[in-house]
């Protein structure tokens, strides 16, 4: 059995509701502040040093909230333009752009033309995976990887992945939410729905029969796969068992109801990172790292950590974040920044802890005097001796028998994989521990799985689609926060539901420049557009990736969306659509 089809997505923008702005200010001529919308302080301060000729402990970013990025917040050459004009005019220099200037100043999702095929034996096992992309960039090296997912997913035998990359005048691409994978599942999980509908197979059970627990290109074990557990439970309350195989066999008075889904992945990455806890005299703790808040709740949760790791309630704890001299950090971007910053977070209170029974162990006044470290335990900002919780002393009495009006430790973890860019010059100054050696990075390989679920009704006279449901299951590791992970899932099914029904940046084709400049020509989800979206996490550690065991979830969400969508319209209509937006017009 054979399928081997076409299937083309548009060129894309990012549309953060934050438009792009700089603040220059010279505080000498060789010491430059930058106050930018950037995902990341410490990249945008090393390139803007390198490019003004500055060492790059004389340029300081700053950048507190970021109001979205999705990628496109990088150093874009406005940035560079506005120190310029702030040195020339000898004060302080502001840019903003207009969302008309960020369809060609700061980067987009370049359009794919791609081709999957697939063949399968008659029990539904696949024994070839083959996916082609032609796709372009500008001066850029960068294009957009669509085949990852399918170096990825599903085992067989025989896989080919390549690459037609034309170089074109057409602004330039850049990473944007789940850079090849959004783009890419639309084509492979629409491939794998065509090949389950030739075999008469359930879409679910055909993706069962071919899942695979190792890394197929090199034959690693996942550092932890609960994939399986993603589609029984997303089947499960999806009501997936309600799904005809047979298209256009459901209705809702003169709408066309159907059912489709697609299978979610994304890496797994850790980038080197470094976090600083300080604690004073009072009590009160303030963590520092030069990460980013891009809306997803960096604040939130590494307070939440800090507390957890000194025993201490989380409104003792102040973050400091979005600032290049704090320890370094990489950007928001990867889905790395969880896997990142917590890790060593909860290194860093560990060092504190063990400074404070340092202390406590060498003061004769203390309860604590003479014991050993490991026979202390901590809680409710005390240290005490194991199964004796009389003995405590609070860490200010310790700090205060010491004399010490402060307390600070640092720490630093290693990366497993992730393109964050760290400064080492700013890595956990003055005092460092030693980088972790993870025997892990070579062991295994590192990917986040998910199944998500879509229903529509599609209006069979005029061709519309609402997407009147949908289901996302979750497989990232542990989960540190609940709220703020299913806010992050939910906002990329809204990214897909975009892509698969209105998103699509056009070019006039007799100028070259684009003609949807504005939100009004540019169209994205609204509230009306968007369902009731159930999102379930399988919440499991990854034990491999770090002590914290939990992966980055900042992408995953919009991977697989756009297919399950145009799957289920097929299940509705009978119609298949492999060129996205699915607009009406496609299906009249």
């Amino acid at each position: 059995h054979k399928v081997d089809h076409a299937y083309s997505t548009p060129a894309e923008h990012h549309h953060p509701m934050e438009p792009h702005a700089s603040v220059a200010v010279w505080e000498s001529p060789e010491k430059l502040t930058l106050y930018d919308a950037t995902q990341g302080v410490g990249l945008t301060g090393a390139i803007a040093a390198y490019f003004l000729g500055l060492k790059q402990e004389n340029v300081r970013v700053i950048a507190p909230y970021v109001g979205g990025g999705f990628g496109s917040k990088g150093l874009w050459l406005h940035t560079l333009l506005v120190a310029i004009a702030a040195k020339a005019a000898g004060r302080p220099v502001k840019l903003a752009l207009t969302r008309q200037m960020m369809q060609t100043n700061v980067g987009h999702r370049a359009a794919t033309f791609q081709r999957v095929a697939l063949a399968t034996d008659d029990a539904g096992k696949l024994s070839v995976v083959r996916h082609h992309t032609d796709t372009y960039n500008n001066l850029t090296q960068f294009f957009e990887p669509s085949g990852k997912q399918s170096l990825v997913l599903y085992q067989a035998p025989l896989r080919e992945v390549t690459y037609n990359v034309a170089q074109l005048n057409r602004g330039t691409p850049t990473f944007m939410r789940a850079p090849g994978e959004t783009p890419g599942t639309f084509a492979l999980e629409s491939a794998m729905d065509e090949m389950a509908h030739e075999l008469k197979m359930d879409p679910v059970e055909f993706r069962i029969a071919n899942h695979t627990t190792k890394d197929p290109m090199h034959g690693h074990d996942f550092s932890s796969e609960f994939l399986l557990d993603c589609y029984r439970i997303g089947a499960e309350k999806f009501g997936w068992s309600n799904r005809s195989m047979e298209p256009r066999q459901k209705r809702n008075g003169k709408f066309l109801v159907g059912y489709g889904m697609a299978t979610a992945t994304y890496p797994g990455g850790r980038s080197a990172a470094s976090v600083k806890v300080h604690m004073n005299a009072k009590g009160d703790v303030t963590v520092m790292t030069a990460s980013i808040d891009i809306g997803t709740g960096t604040y939130t949760v590494l307070a939440q950590t800090a507390a957890d790791g000194l025993g201490i309630p989380v409104e003792r704890i102040d973050v400091k974040i979005g600032d290049s001299t704090l320890p370094a950090a990489p950007l928001a971007g990867g889905s790395q920044t969880t896997a990142s910053i917590h890790p060593a977070a909860m290194e860093a209170c560990v060092l504190l802890r063990k400074e404070l029974a340092a202390l406590a162990i060498a003061d004769q006044g203390s309860k604590l005097f003479g014991r050993k470290d490991d026979e202390l335990a901590f809680a409710n900002g005390k240290l005490f001796i194991k199964g004796n919780e009389s003995s405590a002393e609070a860490y200010t009495d310790i700090l205060s028998r010491a004399k010490r009006e402060e307390i600070e430790a640092c720490a630093t973890t290693l990366p497993v994989s992730g393109a964050g860019l760290t400064v080492p010059s700013a890595l956990c100054t003055p005092r460092e521990t030693p980088p972790e050696e993870n025997s892990d990075i070579k062991k295994y390989a590192f990917h986040s799985f998910g199944a998500q679920f879509a229903e529509v009704w599609v209006d069979e006279d005029f061709g519309t689609i609402r997407v009147k449901r949908f289901t996302s299951v979750q497989d990232v590791g542990r989960i540190m926060n609940e709220k703020t992970a299913r806010s992050q899932i939910i906002g990329g099914v809204i990214f897909g539901i975009g892509a698969a029904l209105m998103e699509a940046t056009e070019y006039d084709k007799r100028w070259g420049n684009v003609a949807t400049r504005t939100l009004a020509d540019y169209h994205v989800p609204v509230h009306l557009d968007v369902p009731p979206i159930d999102v379930h996490f399988i919440g499991k550690p990854d034990p491999h990736i770090s002590p914290i065991g939990a992966r980055g979830i900042g992408e995953i969400g919009i991977t697989g969306v756009s297919a399950a969508i145009a799957n289920a319209v097929f299940n509705a209509t009978g119609k298949r659509v492999r060129d996205l937006p699915l607009t009406p017009d496609k299906l009249i």
